[in-house]
C-alpha cells in the first residue's frame, strides 16, 4: 500500500489510521487483539489513541485504550510495525507543562513504550502560554521520548499562532493536525485550516471519518439508533442533509460495489490536504472492511455528487 508522508514530521503513514478509541471499552481484550493482529497481518501503520480514552465510561478513569495497546504490544511483539500517536489535553490540568511531563509518563508506561511517535495536544489550552505548551513539548523531542507533535482541536487561528510561536522562539513546531471531517462535519476543516494546513506543509489525520458510524447506513431511522451505543450520536444526522448524503452515498456503491463506510473514507481520503481518515473497527471484519477503503478511487463526478449533496446543493 502507497504511503503518504505525514507532512514535515518524518512520518509516513497509509491513507487508512486505526483508531484505538474502542479498545478497553467497545471492544475486549479478545476482540482488540485480534483486530490489532489482523490490522498487522495487513501491513499495520498508524494506530490513534489518547490519554482520555475512555475516561467517560463509568467505572473508568482514561488510560484504557493505551493500556490495552500496551498488552497487545507486549503480548505481540508488534511494536515495529505500527506507529502509535496519543494525546494530551483532555483531562485535568489541559496542557500546563507539568501536566504534559506527568501525562507522557503515564502514556509511555501504559503503552509500555520508550517513545511516541506521534503527540498531539488534543485540545488547544488559552490558559497555557503557547511558548510554554511548545516548550514543554520541545523537552519531550529533545528527550527522544517522543517523534513529532501534533494539534487536534485548534482553530486556524491558534494554530497560525502556534506556528509563528515556535518559528519564533526555535521551539518545534506542530507537524500535524487532527480535525474532525466527514461527509457531514465539514466546517472544522474546510476553509481557512485546511488552507493552513496546505500552505504550512501539516499532515492532516481526521476524526469521526464515519460520523459515529452514520455514514455506515447503519442508521436510517430512529428505530435505528438502538442498534449501538453510538447511535444516540447519530440521531442528529436523521434530519437535515443525512438522508440525501446516504442516498448520494448508495448510488455510488450501486455504481461500484464498495460499501458506505468504504466510500466515505474514500471522500475523506481525497479532500485536498488530508494524508489519512481515522476510523475504528469492533470486529476483524469490520477492519477488514474499512481498510479496504484504501483501494477505493472515487471519480470526479462521484466526488461532485457526494460534495453537493453534503452541502445540501444537490
Amino acid at each position: 500500500m502507497t504511503q503518504r508522508p505525514l507532512g514535515q514530521s518524518g512520518l509516513s503513514v497509509r491513507p487508512f489510521v486505526l483508531g484505538g478509541n474502542v479498545f478497553g471499552m467497545t471492544a475486549d481484550r479478545a476482540a482488540s487483539f485480534a483486530i490489532l493482529d489482523r490490522f498487522v497481518e495487513r501491513g499495520g501503520g498508524m494506530i490513534d489513541t489518547a490519554d482520555v480514552y475512555s475516561a467517560w465510561v463509568p467505572g473508568h478513569k482514561g488510560g484504557e485504550s493505551e493500556s490495552m495497546m500496551g498488552a497487545w504490544l507486549k503480548d505481540s511483539g508488534a511494536r515495529d510495525h505500527v506507529l502509535i500517536a496519543t494525546k494530551v489535553g483532555m483531562m485535568p490540568g489541559g496542557l500546563k507543562p507539568d501536566r504534559i511531563r506527568e501525562a507522557v509518563k503515564g502514556s509511555l508506561d501504559r503503552l509500555g513504550v520508550d517513545t511516541i511517535d506521534l503527540y498531539f495536544a488534543h485540545k488547544d489550552d488559552p490558559d497555557v502560554p503557547l511558548d510554554e505548551v511548545l516548550g514543554a513539548f520541545g523537552e519531550l523531542v529533545d528527550a527522544g521520548t517522543v517523534r513529532a507533535i501534533g494539534a487536534s482541536n485548534y482553530s486556524a487561528e491558534r494554530l497560525a499562532e502556534a506556528l509563528r510561536v515556535a518559528d519564533a522562539g526555535g521551539l518545534p513546531r506542530f507537524t500535524a493536525m487532527q480535525p474532525e471531517l466527514n461527509l457531514l462535519d465539514r466546517d472544522q476543516y474546510e476553509g481557512a485550516l485546511q488552507q493552513l494546513c496546505i500552505a504550512e506543509g501539516l499532515g492532516v489525520v481526521t476524526y469521526f471519518s464515519l460520523a459515529s458510524g452514520y455514514l455506515s447506513g447503519k442508521y436510517r431511522s430512529a428505530e435505528d439508533l438502538g442498534k449501538s451505543p453510538r447511535g444516540a450520536r447519530a440521531k442528529a444526522y436523521l434530519e437535515g442533509k443525512g438522508p440525501a448524503v446516504l442516498a448520494a452515498m448508495d448510488a455510488i456503491a450501486a455504481e461500484t460495489g464498495a460499501t458506505l463506510s468504504q466510500i466515505a473514507l474514500a471522500w475523506v481520503a481525497a479532500q485536498p490536504g488530508v494524508t489519512a481518515p481515522i476510523a475504528s473497527a469492533t470486529s476483524v471484519a469490520q477492519l477488514d472492511e474499512i481498510m479496504d477503503s484504501e483501494t477505493v478511487s472515487l471519480t470526479d463526478l462521484q466526488l461532485a455528487a457526494l460534495n453537493e449533496a453534503g452541502r445540501g446543493t444537490a
